[in-house]
Order: C-alpha cells, then structure tokens, then sequence
C-alpha cells in the first residue's frame, strides 16, 4: 500500500467515524442538535472552475510536512476539483516570520502556523496555543476551542487583520535539545537557547536563559555552529529529520509523563485571506472547517507516531534523555503564574481567552490552578 493510499484512508476513516457520531448524536439533542447543520459532503457545486489556494507551512521538513503535502494534495479530489491546495514548505514563498503579512496582503491565500508566532501583533495569540503550565493536553484545547467560545475569539482577534481563522491543528510537545545536560533549572542559567517568542521566552528569562527567537529552519545551523547551545523545538521525529541529533548530545524534559512543561501542546492553525474565504460557497467554507478538524486528528496521530520511531534513532545516535524533578515543576509554576496574568493584562481579548482557560484549569473538570497559586493576581479587565 503506498504512502499516499494510507493518507487517504486514514482521512476517510476519520470522516467516517465523525459522520457516525454526528448522525448518532443528532437524536438526542442539545450540543448534538448542531451536527443536523453539518452535512454529508459530496462537495462539488455548480461551480465549474477550480479555486486554487496558496498555502505555506511553517513545516521545514521531516513528517510534518509529508503529512501537510499529503493533505493538500487531497483537497482538489475531496472538493470534486471546486477546491485545490497548493502546499508549500517553509520559506518556499516567504520566510516564516512573514506569513502574517503574506496572507494579510494577498501575496499568498492561506497559512498554516504556529499561532504563537504572532505574539507580537496580538498578545492574545500567546493563548492561542500552549504556554508554560497551562492547558496540558490536545482535548483539553479541543474542548476550549469548540466548546468554551476560544474559536469564536480567535476570529474575532485575526478578522481585524482582514483574515478568517480557520481552526487549530494539534502536532504535540515540544522538546528541548542542549549541547549540555539540563538535569534543573539552574542548569539553564547562562545558556543561549532559541525560544518562539512571548511569555515562553519570557519564562525561561526569568530563569536566566539567553533566548534569541529563531524559525524552525534556522535551529540546525545555529547549533551547529554554536550560536545557541540550547533549543527547543517541536518533537523527536520532526527533530531528528532536521538534524539535531548532529550539534546536540541531550534531550531535556519533564518528569516523566510530562514531556513539556513549557507548550505541552503546540498548535499551528489554518488562517485564510477573508476574501479568499468569503469568495466559498457556505456548503464548502462548511467542508473546510470540517477538514481541518479532520487534519487536526490525522496530523496529530500521524507525528504522534513517527515520534516513537524516532526515539530509537535518537538513542542510536548516543542522544541522551534528562528530565527535570517534581521539584522543577512547583519551581517553574511559581515564575510562570505571575507571566499568566501579565501577558492577560495586556489588552481585553488576551484576557478573555485567558479566563476561559483559568476557569476550566480551576475546575472540578481538571484542578490544575488552586487559589493559593494565584494568590495576589487579578485581571485587570471587567469580563
């Protein structure tokens, strides 16, 4: 069976298995009765010529973009030609950094992400994907997004750039990579380590790293010429097929069960030009949406998996593994808890999806944030 055959299916799989429980659910009720919107897509409609989408990752290599080919390749077959993606590579069109402005002003349709790389445009976007100690795992954030009113927010913050924020694609942890062993905290201390920016950053600083911000296709060299000495980055496969098994001896994380303290689940998104999505048809921006939840999942899976292959490839190559202690995490709570309400005092919609996020953290639901831990913060907007 070839490699994209098993794309296809695992896609068809999931479409399949989401119609069933929608079709289930919408006898009941309630948050069911929204399915009966949603309908059974044999998506072509009148329309006779092919709409072609531009669309670049931040993906420079390894699974991720495999997988993120794979998929727009996809598309024009699942849309009956109506719908195409071009899929580009990171940098392919615009370096990584520019692709807010690049779909912003129409130099390409549509993007897919680190939502966090547009800290610096939005504070809001630093709750747009995982930070230090919040949300720790993807159905926590599934459920923020769809059920908690984050997505409805996003739109709202990317739509004053005259954009529509599709939704969120799940990939996993990140992990960090050091020509030096990390056992603590203190070990970071000193260390020229890239970061993606904004409270991450931040948090590491206050521990008395170096951090410099750097895309995905610039880590590699960087370490090996020893620019930086510490870097995160996404995961084991994605890592080991840029290289960094080369410039760096260890792989440092939390303890165990806890690969990331600092972005336990990344997120990337599909943002599009608001012209290009208002140019679709209402039955195919509907098959759009529901693609990328069905991206979200098959993508997630599929890095999830080469991940466990890469482990053996990282231990062939005499990469060693150190995890921080339970100690390490109260530690790194206490400097992170006050960068929370920092970065959620910087304007009114940074705060809003920051409460969503601080109510569910304090549930019953998962009891990750108690009251002494937040003792002496508030926010400083009237929600």
């Amino acid at each position: 069976m070839t490699k994209k055959r098993e794309f296809r299916e695992a896609i068809e799989g999931v479409v399949e298995s989401r119609r069933n429980f929608l079709g289930k659910m919408a006898v009941g009720g309630g948050v069911a009765a929204a399915a009966t919107t949603m309908p059974v897509f044999n998506i072509r409609t009148a329309k006779a010529e092919t709409t072609t989408w531009r669309v670049q990752t931040s993906w420079p290599g390894g699974i991720g973009l495999d997988i993120f080919k794979e998929w727009c390749g996809s598309i024009v077959e699942k849309t009956g030609g109506e719908l195409a993606f071009q899929g580009f590579g990171a940098k392919e069109v615009v370096g990584d950094f520019q692709l807010f402005d690049a779909v912003k002003n129409g130099v390409i349709e549509a993007m897919n992400a680190f939502t966090l790389y547009w800290a610096g445009r939005m504070p809001a976007a630093v709750f747009l994907s995982s930070y230090p100690l919040g949300l720790r795992n993807p159905h926590e954030w599934d459920v923020f997004f769809y059920a908690l009113g984050g997505r409805e927010i996003a739109r709202s913050l990317f739509a004053q750039f005259d954009m529509f924020y599709v939704g969120h694609i799940h990939h996993g942890p990140n992990i960090i990579h050091s020509k030096v062993p990390i056992r603590s905290l203190d070990d970071f201390r000193g260390r020229k380590m890239r970061l993606p920016g904004g409270m991450v950053a931040e948090v590491f600083q206050d521990i008395g790293a170096k951090t410099t911000l750097l895309p995905g296709s610039e880590i590699f060299p960087a370490l090996d010429k020893g620019t930086i000495d510490v870097a995160d980055y996404v995961g084991p496969a994605i890592n080991y097929a840029l290289g960094f098994h080369k410039a760096t001896k260890y792989i440092s994380m939390g303890p165990p069960g806890f690969m990331s303290l600092y972005q336990p689940v990344d997120l990337m998104d599909l943002t599009v030009g608001m012209d290009h999505w208002n140019a679709l048809s209402a039955e195919m921006k509907q098959f759009v949406e529901m693609e990328v939840c069905v991206y979200s999942d098959v993508h997630h899976a599929g890095i999830q998996k080469a991940d466990q292959e890469a482990w053996a490839k990282f231990e062939e190559a005499g990469t060693l593994v150190t995890r921080l202690t339970q100690e390490d995490v109260e530690a790194f709570t206490q400097v992170a808890v006050p960068r929370w309400f920092q970065w959620a005092n910087k304007d009114e919609s940074a705060a809003r999806l920051f409460k969503l996020q601080l109510d569910y953290m304090m549930s019953g639901s998962l009891g990750y944030v108690t009251p002494d831990m937040i003792e002496g913060h508030k926010l400083d907007f009237d929600l």
